[in-house]
C-alpha cells in the first residue's frame, strides 16, 4: 500500500471510530490526490514539554502576536486600539494608536503582518481593523528599533470589507508568495459568503497596494468563499496553506485552503461529502474548539482554541492531520492567537479580558510553551 494511500486508510477508521456527532475532533480523510508538492524530509511532529513560561501580563483583550524579523514583538488589542510593543523584560510601551478603530462585538483592531521593504517602499505593518462603517486594513511605516518602536502614518490599503457586530475575521499573513492575505468573516449574514462578489466570508489576496494578486483564481480579490468566520492562516513547509474557522452550532473546521474552492458555509457546516464543496480536513464539536490564531512548528499544525481554551495540535500537516490531540485545557483560559517563537518554542496570547472569559490575576499574557518530538 502507498503512503498516502496508507494514510487515507488511517484516517477513515479515525473517523469511523470518532462517530460524526460524538465529542472530540473528527478526522477527514485526505485527498488522493494532494495539489501540493511533497518535501524531501518531512519535518518532526511536534507537541508541548514542561510547563507554560509567561513573558508579559496586563494585555488588554490582545488579539494578534506580530514577531518582527530583527527580534521586536508587538500586540494588537481589540477594543483600545493600541498596538503594544513587549520588551526583553516582559514590560509593555504604546507603539501606536491606529486611528479610526471604532470597537464593537467583535470589531475593533484585529490581525497584523509584517510587511518587508522592497526597495521603493520601507518595511511597514499592516494591520486590520474595524470602523464605524467598514473593516478596513491600513498600512503604517515602520520606525526604530526593538525597545523604541513606531508606527507612521496609517494609509489605506483596502477598504469595503463588511464589518459587524460579529464574524469579522481579522486575520492578516504574509504568503510563501510574499501576497498578503486577509481572513473575513461573514457579518452574520450567511449569503455574503457565498456571493463572489462580497468580500464578506472571504480569504483575500492581493498585493501590498491592495490590489488583486496575480493569479488570483477569479480576477478579483477573492482566494476562496464559502467561509463563516475564519481567523488562522499558517502555511506547511510544502507551501500548503491552511485556516481554521469557527462553526455555528455544531462543527468547527481546521481547513486546508485550495485557490477558488468554496468551503460550503452557509449551505453545510463541517463535513458535507457534497461535490460542490471542499470537506475540513479535521472538524471539532464547537465546545471544545472556537479556534483563532494558527500555527505551523515542524510537520504539526497548532490551533488556539476560545472557548475550548486549549491548543489542539494536528498531524501531520504535509498530507493530512491523522494524529490529532490537545494540551493545556483549562490551564490558561481562553487562547486568541498561536505564534512560532524563536526557539522552537511556541508563544500564545490569552485573551480572558475580551468580555467572553473569566480574567485571573494578569491577564492578558503573553506566554511562552517549550516544545518537542511528539509521542
Amino acid at each position: 500500500m502507498g503512503v498516502l494511500a496508507a494514510v487515507a486508510a488511517l484516517a477513515a477508521l479515525l473517523t469511523a471510530c470518532s462517530g460524526g456527532g460524538g465529542d472530540g475532533p473528527v478526522v477527514v480523510p485526505p485527498s488522493p490526490d494532494p495539489t501540493t508538492p511533497a518535501v524531501a524530509s518531512a519535518p518532526p511532529a511536534l507537541a508541548p514539554v514542561g510547563e507554560p513560561e509567561t513573558l508579559a501580563t496586563g494585555l488588554d483583550a490582545p488579539w494578534s502576536i506580530l514577531r518582527l524579523p530583527d527580534g521586536g514583538v508587538l500586540v494588537s488589542e481589540r477594543d483600545t486600539g493600541r498596538i503594544v510593543e513587549v520588551l526583553a523584560d516582559g514590560s509593555l510601551r504604546e507603539a501606536a494608536v491606529v486611528p479610526g478603530v471604532v470597537p464593537g462585538g467583535e470589531g475593533g483592531l484585529l490581525g497584523l503582518a509584517h510587511l518587508a521593504g522592497d526597495g521603493s517602499a520601507a518595511p511597514s505593518v499592516a494591520a486590520y481593523l474595524s470602523t464605524a462603517d467598514d473593516n478596513r486594513i491600513v498600512r503604517m511605516p515602520l520606525t526604530g528599533a526593538p525597545g523604541e518602536l513606531g508606527l507612521g502614518e496609517a494609509e489605506v490599503v483596502l477598504d469595503g470589507i463588511p464589518r459587524g457586530g460579529r464574524h469579522n475575521g481579522g486575520r492578516l499573513a504574509v504568503g510563501p508568495d510574499g501576497y498578503l492575505y486577509a481572513t473575513t468573516g461573514d457579518t452574520g449574514d450567511g449569503g455574503l459568503a457565498q456571493d463572489p462578489g462580497s468580500l464578506g466570508g472571504k480569504i483575500l489576496r492581493m498585493t501590498r497596494d491592495g490590489e488583486p494578486a496575480p493569479g488570483n483564481p477569479f480576477g478579483t480579490l477573492v482566494w476562496s468563499l464559502g467561509h463563516r468566520n475564519p481567523q488562522g492562516l499558517a502555511w506547511d513547509a510544502a507551501g500548503g496553506m491552511w485556516a481554521t474557522e469557527f462553526g455555528q452550532n455544531t462543527w468547527d473546521e481546521l481547513n486546508r485552503i485550495e485557490p477558488g474552492a468554496n468551503y460550503g458555509w452557509p449551505v453545510v457546516e463541517g463535513r458535507a461529502d457534497d461535490d460542490r464543496f471542499h470537506d475540513p480536513a479535521v472538524q471539532w464539536p464547537t465546545s471544545e474548539a472556537s479556534p483563532s490564531g494558527l500555527a505551523v512548528v515542524g510537520d504539526t499544525l497548532v490551533l488556539a482554541a476560545l472557548r475550548g481554551e486549549r491548543l489542539w495540535f494536528a498531524s501531520p500537516a504535509l498530507t493530512s492531520p491523522t494524529d490529532v490531540a490537545d494540551a493545556l485545557a483549562g490551564e490558561l483560559g481562553r487562547l486568541r492567537d498561536v505564534v512560532p517563537g524563536p526557539d522552537d518554542d511556541l508563544w500564545v496570547v490569552t485573551n480572558n479580558t475580551d468580555g467572553r472569559g473569566l480574567p485571573r490575576d494578569g491577564d492578558d499574557r503573553l506566554v511562552r510553551i517549550r516544545l518537542g518530538p511528539a509521542g
